[in-house]
């Protein structure tokens, strides 16, 4: 067996040589052809390509549907690439339009606490936020101003869009404000267009409820709610939020004031008005008029 595979081998060796002789012959033919500069081997050239072209169209068609495919999968990689790049960038872009967001609210918060003008009679006083009460049964905040600038308990505390709370307790360089929100604060109000009284009664809830309304069914979601200035509590005409309505049919107020970007806020000056103890010496009687009626009337003689 092993001299059947020796002799076999001898056979199959040089008929392999000749084979890949004759190969490498060829195609060097076939290359030398096709470097021949000549009309008529151009011509041959051309025939043997126009024959041999249908032939081989079965072969190239994979090559084709090959190289489509792999045209279309490098086009969709640049396209995953790109959405890939467009996701990053609008990620950024929600980032810098939050950034906007932020320094615009602040923006026009510091610029209404320049501006603002409630009443001429109103002066304020801004102060930064030091610290919150840090429990969820009082709803405070203590700010950077106190008695050293002639802060007073009860007056009005505002972030220059709407009322955040007044004034309870004052220490010499530091206050409390007591928000609205906490269940202590009841703040008579007024709600507009409809003119409706009521009270501001805070739950620890971030949209206090309305109270005593007189008249509910003339209040409707989205009205104007402003302080009324009733018992002197706080100055009339204070915005404090909108109406808004519960699912249970409750009426509570969305405030005005942004409680979670409370950083800077102003304190209302409220001049204090006189006291009138004796109701009675606010007209005064006209003497000339007193003395004639005690007198009486004048009656001829006879």
């Amino acid at each position: 067996m092993a001299q059947d595979k020796d002799g076999s081998a001898t056979y199959t060796r040089p008929i392999r040589r000749i084979l890949v002789g004759l190969l490498v012959l060829f195609l060097l033919g076939i290359f030398l052809f096709w470097r021949i500069d000549s009309p008529r081997a151009e011509r041959l050239r051309m025939a043997v390509i126009d024959d041999l072209a249908p032939r081989f169209a079965f072969v190239t068609a994979p090559l084709t549907w090959a190289g489509k495919i792999a045209e279309d999968f490098q086009s969709y990689d640049r396209l995953y690439e790109q959405n890939q790049q467009l996701r990053r960038e609008l990620q950024q872009m929600k980032a810098w339009r939050e950034a906007a967001i932020q320094l615009e609210q602040r923006n026009a918060k510091l610029l209404d606490l320049n501006n603002l003008r409630l009443d001429p009679e109103l002066t304020y006083v801004s102060g930064i936020v030091l610290a919150d009460s840090g429990s969820p049964f009082r709803q405070s905040v203590l700010i950077n101003i106190g008695a050293h600038d002639r802060i007073r308990d009860g007056w009005a505390v505002m972030d220059g869009l709407g009322v955040v709370g007044r004034i309870s307790g004052v220490a010499r360089n530091t206050s409390r404000v007591l928000l609205l929100t906490d269940s202590n604060s009841a703040v008579p109000v007024t709600i507009q267009p409809s003119g409706q009284k009521a009270l501001l009664q805070g739950d620890n809830s971030v949209a206090p409820f309305i109270e005593f309304l007189e008249s509910a069914e003339l209040v409707r979601p989205g009205d104007r709610v402003v302080t009324s200035g009733a018992g002197g509590v706080l100055p009339p005409g204070l915005l404090v939020g909108q109406v808004a309505q519960t699912p249970d049919g409750r009426l509570r107020v969305r405030l005005a004031a942004d409680y979670s970007r409370l950083e800077v806020v102003q304190v209302l000056r409220t001049p204090q008005r006189e006291q009138i103890g004796d109701p009675g010496s606010l007209v005064a009687p006209d003497p000339h008029i007193d003395g004639l009626e005690m007198q009486g009337p004048h009656l001829p003689d006879g």
